[in-house]
């Protein structure tokens, strides 16, 4: 956390970072502010993004039993993606524009998501088949990319220039009080699970075992999938659709730690999913350049080497 703050266009040590995250303060008035209201809320959000990428992709490759799931699965990251779309290039298309200012496309991109979301709860209703319900989510997903990919095609070079960036992932748009919103809707997410540990384990052997042991598996997989849409969709309408993270992460938690046990591995996934986003995004923001690379490029770069062993070695994969 301390040299992800450290990094920047401005050089500033490590112990005059230290002091001023502290409350000890620092020799430099510039570098109080620098630190407070800039690269301190971005180190938070790379912190609350590693927390949520990683707890909503355990959820499903557990939910779904497959290794290879991610957070974004049931097509909420879709969802959001349709409603910045909408936002940013919809307006142009039919010659008016929306405000589009960070706040206004975390609500735009809230409103696709939970709309996906709202859609795949009342199919779940009428569907027991867990994998039926992934192909749907999958299916729900590839209509809004073509939704979006329909409104690209018409949208100014303007507007879609702003979609792209915004489609990048960034994690230093957000001022204290958006990073404080944030941050509740990520806790709450992440306090629904809680309630859903002893399925989590029962699962891993089975629906039928589940039942055998007094699970309500209907009742799981709902608490699952809103927990994980809202951690999904809360973190593709603050920082964008970022990659990776939730489908590298739980693997990586699971060869450290050595446990399936998800009363362990929530808790150790948060922690290596933070860790994880602070290291790209300490990668992505160059050392002494004003430049700031793409958070999705970096979380790709470490995330696809993981994703290609595990496609390797996918038979010895236990969940």
């Amino acid at each position: 956390m301390i040299i992800d703050i450290s990094l920047g266009s401005v050089k500033i040590p490590f112990t005059e970072v230290f002091q001023i995250v502290t409350g000890q303060g620092s020799s430099k008035e510039t570098w109080t502010h620098i630190v407070l209201q800039y690269r301190l809320p971005k180190t938070i959000t790379a912190i609350l993004t590693g927390f949520g990428l990683s707890v909503s992709g355990l959820l499903m490759q557990t939910l779904f039993r497959n290794p290879l799931a991610g957070p974004f699965v049931l097509g909420i990251s879709s969802g959001a993606s349709l409603g910045v779309a909408i936002l940013v290039m919809g307006g142009s298309i039919m010659g008016f524009s929306f405000l589009s200012s960070s706040l206004s496309i975390a609500i735009g991109a809230s409103i696709g998501s939970f709309i996906v979301l709202l859609a795949i709860l009342i199919v779940a209703r009428n569907i027991r088949d867990t994998m039926a319900l992934l192909i749907i989510g999958l299916m729900f997903g590839s209509l809004t990319s073509a939704i979006v990919n329909i409104l690209s095609y018409f949208a100014s070079m303007e507007k879609l220039q702003q979609y792209v960036f915004w489609n990048l992932g960034s994690l230093g748009n957000l001022s204290w009080p958006e990073v404080g919103l944030f941050a509740a809707v990520i806790f709450i997410g992440i306090f629904f699970t809680l309630f859903t540990i002893k399925g989590l384990n029962a699962l891993l052997l089975g629906e039928q075992y589940a039942i055998s042991m007094g699970v309500s598996v209907k009742k799981i997989r709902l608490i699952v999938m809103i927990s994980a849409s809202l951690l999904a969709g809360s973190i593709t309408a603050f920082a964008g659709p970022i990659t990776f993270i939730g489908l590298a992460v739980p693997h990586i938690t699971r060869l450290l730690f050595k446990s399936a046990n998800h009363l362990i591995l929530i808790p150790a996934t948060m922690l290596t999913g933070s860790i994880v986003m602070l290291f790209c995004d300490s990668i992505a923001q160059l050392p002494g350049s004003q430049f700031t690379l793409p958070i999705n490029a970096i979380t790709a770069i470490i995330g696809s080497p993981m994703v290609i062993w595990l496609l390797l070695r996918k038979r010895k994969i236990l969940l």
